[in-house]
């Protein structure tokens, strides 16, 4: 795909998710339909959210929420893995390579690629968008832009 249709794609994408989302205030509810708008729109391999839950021991993690694709992780410390380590960043990490990311955490050995974009309320990460590909190198910063901007519509 060429940049321009990159681009046509995500701003068609875009459109469909502030339409899908308008009215509803269920941040869960929103998460899981634009966790499947944005995999069967774009053929990603597998893509979802992570939520920033606090456990019994008063710890904070990201504890797996709406996505699709196959199973996946079920909780991530903070600064571990690339969600980890976009939560602590708060900001958007591209991975070209997974095998070359200090600390992946491998849910899946399909994966090959990843962006997570941070989820923001009031200034606080609250959760991130995971994306992974079964393919090097797909994601860039055009990637970035657009799902930023999805995001927000949280």
């Amino acid at each position: 795909m060429t940049e321009a249709e990159k681009q046509l794609k995500y701003n068609q994408l875009l459109k469909e998710a502030a339409a899908l989302l308008d009215g509803e205030n269920d941040t869960i509810a929103n998460m899981a339909n634009l966790a499947a708008l944005i995999h069967e729109s774009m053929g990603f391999w597998w893509t979802g959210f992570y939520i920033v839950r606090t456990d019994a021991n008063d710890t904070e993690q990201l504890v797996l929420g709406p996505f699709q694709g196959p199973i996946a992780c079920t909780r991530i410390a903070f600064g571990r893995g690339v969600c980890g380590t976009s939560w602590q960043r708060r900001e958007t990490v591209i991975v070209p390579d997974v095998e070359q990311f200090p600390g992946h955490i491998a849910c899946s050995s399909q994966s090959r690629s990843e962006i997570v974009v941070p989820v923001f309320k009031d200034d606080a990460v609250t959760a991130v968008l995971d994306i992974d590909s079964q393919y090097l190198n797909t994601f860039d910063k055009t990637d970035a832009r657009y799902l930023e901007r999805i995001v927000r519509l949280l």
